[in-house]
C-alpha cells in the first residue's frame, strides 16, 4: 500500500489528469448530462450583494432541509457552479448548494480585482453559509475549491460539519515544491508567449507528470497543442484564471495544520484513484499525511465528479456513491 493512502488502489490504472477544474466558460460546448436518470430538486437562484462582489449561488431543494440534514455545499475553483451539474442530479434527496466564485461565471466583482485569493473566497463562502441560515453545512470542495474550504475551516471552524477536500493543489506540502513552481513558471510563460492552446498543453504536461518533477521533466520537448485537441492559433487573450498567474495564491496557500486539526470539522482529504501518482494526487496524499490521516480514495480522476459535459468524463455515479458513503461515516 502506498504510504498515506487507504487500501484499494494498489492496482489502480493511472491515466493522465487532463484538466485541473478548467473553467466551464473555456469549454468548447456545454451539453447537459444525458446519462443521469435522477431528477434534480427544484432550484432557486440567489444573489448576495456584498460591497465588493455580487455572489450568485443556487439552492437545489428546500430550506430548511426536508430531512433535517445539513445542506450539502459543493464548491470548486476556478470552476463555477455548472461543474457540479452531474453531482447535483445524483443527490435529489439532499438540499445542495452551489455557487460561482467571485469573478467567475455569474458572480461579478466590483473591486476591480482579478486574482483568486483563498482567504477572500473563504469569506465569500462564509457569507453564503450565513445567508442560508441553516447552520453548519456538509461540503464537497474540489481543486482550488478545496483550498478555499481549508481557509474557511481555519477562519470559521463552525461553518462546516464535514469537509471532503478533493485533491487540493497546494505546492508547499510537496518535497519538490521548488521544482513544481519552476514547472508552473514554464507553462505560464508558454501561455503568455503563445496563448491558450499552447499554454493548456504545457499545463496538461505538468499535471499528467507522474512522481516528483525532475530534470527529465524539464528536458521534454514542448507539447503540441493539437495532440491534446487544443487550438493552435492564439486568440490574443491572456486572462485565463488557470494558466495565468491569477490563481497562484491558491497553489501557494499554506494550510494552518494545527488549526485544521483543532477544528470541530471532520476533514476528509480525498484523492482520485487515477490521480495518485500525479500532481494533485500527490498534494492530496501529502496534505492528508500532515493532518495525520490517510487520503480517502475516490473513483476516477481530478474531475471524477463530472459527466462528459466538459470533454473529460469522470465517473459521476461512482463518485456520488463514494461521497454518500463518506458523509455517512460518524
Amino acid at each position: 500500500m502506498r504510504a498515506g493512502v487507504e487500501e484499494g488502489i494498489a492496482d489502480a490504472v493511472i491515466r493522465p489528469v487532463c484538466l485541473l477544474d478548467v473553467a466551464p466558460g473555456d469549454a468548447a460546448s456545454y451539453d447537459p448530462v444525458s446519462t443521469l436518470v435522477e431528477e434534480e430538486a427544484p432550484m432557486a437562484h440567489h444573489t448576495l450583494n456584498l460591497p465588493d462582489v455580487d455572489l450568485v449561488y443556487d439552492v437545489h431543494g428546500p430550506l430548511p432541509t426536508a430531512d433535517g440534514r445539513p445542506p450539502l455545499m459543493m464548491i470548486g475553483q476556478p470552476m463555477d457552479a455548472s461543474g457540479f451539474h452531474a453531482q447535483v442530479a445524483l443527490f435529489p434527496d439532499r438540499t445542495v448548494v452551489t455557487y460561482d466564485p467571485r469573478g467567475l461565471g455569474r458572480s461579478a466583482r466590483k473591486d476591480g480585482g482579478v486574482t483568486n485569493e483563498p482567504g477572500i473566497q473563504a469569506e465569500d463562502v462564509h457569507a453564503i453559509i450565513e445567508a442560508l441560515g441553516a447552520g453548519p453545512v456538509e461540503m464537497l470542495a474540489s481543486s482550488g475549491g478545496a483550498v478555499t474550504a481549508l481557509a474557511l475551516v481555519t477562519a470559521h471552524p463552525d461553518d462546516v460539519a464535514t469537509l471532503v477536500a478533493h485533491e487540493p493543489p497546494i505546492d508547499g506540502v510537496l518535497p519538490d515544491a521548488d521544482a513544481v513552481q519552476q514547472a508552473r513558471n514554464a507553462y505560464t510563460q508558454v501561455y503568455r508567449d503563445k496563448g491558450w492552446g499552447a499554454g493548456m498543453a504545457a499545463f496538461i504536461a505538468m499535471t499528467a507528470w507522474e512522481g516528483e518533477v525532475t530534470d527529465e521533466y524539464f528536458a521534454q520537448p514542448a507539447p503540441d497543442p493539437a495532440a491534446f485537441g487544443m487550438p493552435t492559433e492564439d486568440d490574443g487573450s491572456r486572462d485565463d484564471p488557470l494558466l495565468s498567474d491569477r490563481s497562484w495564491a491558491v497553489v501557494h496557500y499554506e494550510p494552518d495544520i494545527e488549526a485544521l486539526k483543532a477544528a470541530p470539522t471532520r476533514i476528509v482529504v480525498a484523492v482520485g484513484e487515477e490521480s495518485v501518482k500525479v500532481y494533485t494526487g500527490r498534494t492530496a496524499i501529502a496534505l492528508a499525511e500532515r493532518l495525520g490521516q490517510q487520503a480517502t480514495v475516490f473513483p476516477s480522476h481530478h474531475g471524477g465528479f463530472m459527466g462528459g459535459e466538459f470533454g473529460y468524463a469522470g465517473q459521476p455515479e461512482a463518485f456520488a456513491a463514494k461521497l454518500r458513503e463518506v458523509l455517512a461515516r460518524p
